[in-house]
């Protein structure tokens, strides 16, 4: 990956740190942390609990701002950005997607989908909106809510929602973490399908076998990257994550 330009990178991060709290009783969530993901892959984040995963994510994408350091999207520093601007680059260039799939239960699966393209200000057009519930095999179940759903078809809702304003990164928190293996692996090929169409996907995960649909792996520990896997196998995978829990820090 080390060829790859600079204009290549969807997402890039330059000695991020985010800390809690001040003086003697401060917590370092992330320590300088720094990696690039290149546009149309997939990226996977692991790493043993309290390691920083979910605060990487949510700086990554916006939702949290660095106590120091900075986050490129594409050519744009989020940590300069004030709150207003940073709200609408997130609507029009980010996607997330949540283990709880936090769709709201008295909207359509449609208008479920339609929903951040309002939040935009912008009126959804129906059919491209349907194109997004095709793409995730739910084009048929439109007019359900979600309580009609499986937990599975919930989560492709919520993928379709994060998609539907073509983002040059969609984020996933867990997205499998809520569902049995077999609709997880749907998922996963679908994420992976949608990688080999050309979108940038960052995912935070516990499950080896879910990392294995990654590209690349990168693995956390105590707020820092402690290394990464390229074209991992869930073995492999496994194999990291144990040693990393047994390694001094």
């Amino acid at each position: 990956m080390n060829d790859i330009g600079t204009n290549d990178h969807a997402l890039r991060l330059r000695s991020v740190t985010r800390s809690y709290g001040k003086g003697a009783t401060a917590v370092t969530a992330l320590d300088r942390v720094t990696f690039d993901i290149p546009k149309g892959t997939f990226t996977a984040v692991m790493g043993p609990s309290g390691s920083g995963k979910s605060t990487l994510l949510q700086c990554a994408a916006g939702l949290d701002r660095p106590t120091s350091g900075s986050v490129l999207l594409g050519d744009r520093d989020l940590t300069r950005l004030r709150e207003h601007r940073l709200t609408l680059l997130r609507r029009e260039r980010v996607g997330f997607v949540f283990q709880s799939f936090n769709l709201l239960p008295s909207l359509s699966a449609e208008q479920n989908v339609a929903l951040p393209l309002r939040l935009a200000g912008r009126r959804p057009e129906r059919g491209a909106v349907l194109d997004v519930l095709e793409r995730v095999g739910l084009r048929d179940r439109a007019g359900h809510r979600p309580g009609e759903l499986s937990g599975g078809q919930q989560q492709r809702v919520a993928l379709a929602r994060a998609l539907v304003t073509r983002p040059d990164v969609l984020f996933g928190d867990e997205p499998t973490g809520a569902l049995d293996s077999r609709t997880g692996r749907e998922v996963l090929t679908l994420l992976r399908a949608m990688v080999d169409e050309g979108q940038t996907v960052v995912m935070v995960t516990h499950d080896p076998m879910a990392a294995s649909y990654a590209d690349r792996v990168l693995f956390l520990a105590d707020g820092a990257v402690r290394g990464a896997l390229d074209a991992p196998t869930a073995d492999r995978v496994a194999e990291r994550m144990t040693a990393l829990a047994v390694a001094p820090c």
